[in-house]
């Protein structure tokens, strides 16, 4: 007997009214019973070292502000938590993004254009 796979289409994430199950030999469909227990999963990521290697460790969050209007072209804040020019972005995300196959880039902020 070939193997079968089940489908499933939800009108929510909270629970499933309907299931089908697929003959991927014949693609043929067959009804089955309807699931009615609500679906609730919850998935946590944690990293296996901290994102945030050694930026202001002694504070709760680290918090920065900008005033946009000292932005007189273009400005490149640091999203990887590697620069050491920090807040502002020095590169570092390259060598991160090489060690780890990650594929993170700085936050480029722009001056607003001069208003006539």
């Amino acid at each position: 007997m070939a193997s079968s796979l089940a489908v499933f289409s939800a009108p929510s994430v909270a629970s499933l009214s309907f299931c089908q199950r697929v003959s991927p030999s014949n693609r043929s469909f067959a009804a089955a019973p309807a699931l009615t227990a609500p679906v609730s999963r919850r998935f946590v990521v944690r990293a296996a070292e901290p994102l945030n290697p050694d930026i202001q460790k002694d504070n709760p969050k680290v918090v920065d502000i900008v005033d946009p209007t000292t932005i007189e072209k273009q400005t490149s804040y640091c999203r990887c938590w590697r620069s050491a020019t920090f807040p502002l972005c020095n590169g570092s995300h390259v060598k991160w993004n090489k060690e780890t196959g990650d594929n993170v880039g700085p936050l480029l902020v722009k001056a607003a254009p001069a208003s006539s």
